[in-house]
């Protein structure tokens, strides 16, 4: 401070009464990153050098890069229990997958029986195949066994042979009264 205030006399003065907090990185309250700087476009300029003589689009691709790689890195997390079960940080959520019983705490594996995002990690973690946790309904050879006996088209409706007591059925809603209170 004795050194600021001997090249810049008015600064001394000036520095305290701001608060060492706001100029100094050592009093700071928040973490700001090695970065000292707030304005956000002025950080990306900084990070963003070479990438600046881009044409627009490779430009705009790159800060999408940037920021989506920032998001990553910052709200997941993967924290190993066993060889089949994580806890995976996504945002302020821990999520525990379990890759042998094919589970989820966000439960869209259960429901979707398609991996989910948390389970995603946790498979591309183990090193395994993502679409040997897909459930066998979703594979192509399941889809072709569907379809593998004949599917009859249907006539015409005018050609339709209808019997006169499925005729003479009107089919209405079922009558559900609801209860009052």
């Amino acid at each position: 401070m004795n050194t600021l205030t001997l090249v810049q006399p008015q600064l001394g003065p000036y520095l305290q009464e701001v608060g060492y907090e706001r100029w100094s990185r050592a009093y700071s309250e928040g973490c700001r990153y090695n970065i000292m700087m707030t304005n956000i476009s002025e950080c990306i300029n900084l990070i963003l050098v070479m990438e600046r003589e881009l044409p627009v689009t490779a430009l705009a691709e790159e800060i999408r890069s940037l920021v989506q790689r920032w998001h990553y890195e910052r709200h997941t997390a993967l924290d190993p229990a066993s060889d089949t079960v994580y806890t995976i940080l996504d945002g302020d959520k821990n999520r525990v997958v379990d890759l042998q019983a094919r589970t989820c705490s966000c439960k869209r594996f259960q429901l979707e029986q398609l991996p989910c995002a948390h389970a995603m990690i946790a498979i591309r973690h183990s090193k395994r195949d993502v679409y040997d946790f897909c459930f066998e309904y979703y594979n192509s050879s399941t889809w072709k066994a569907t379809y593998v006996g004949v599917v009859y088209p249907l006539p015409h409706q005018g050609d339709w042979v209808i019997p006169n007591e499925v005729r003479d059925v009107k089919a209405l809603p079922p009558d559900i009264r609801s209860v009052s209170g």
